[in-house]
């Protein structure tokens, strides 16, 4: 087994590398998801879905009412 894999399981050393695989894979989201104005319009016209579902399940149900 080559040495820098035996160096790898050991457990003192596994906990620094996962901490820095961790924040350079949230730092590199928020660079994704705060960077390019075609995203951030984007998502700003998803901030409207959960009052967008509101109104379409209580046309439906009016809908039901009317008919039933």
């Amino acid at each position: 087994m080559p040495e820098w894999l035996e160096w790898l399981t050991d457990m003192q050393y596994t906990k620094p590398v996962a901490l820095v695989i961790f924040f350079v894979t949230f730092v590199g989201i928020l660079i994704y998801v705060f960077t390019g104005k075609k995203r951030g319009k984007r998502l700003e016209s998803y901030k409207d879905i959960p009052f967008l579902d509101d109104d379409q399940e209580t046309k439906v149900s009016e809908k039901d009412s009317k008919d039933g």
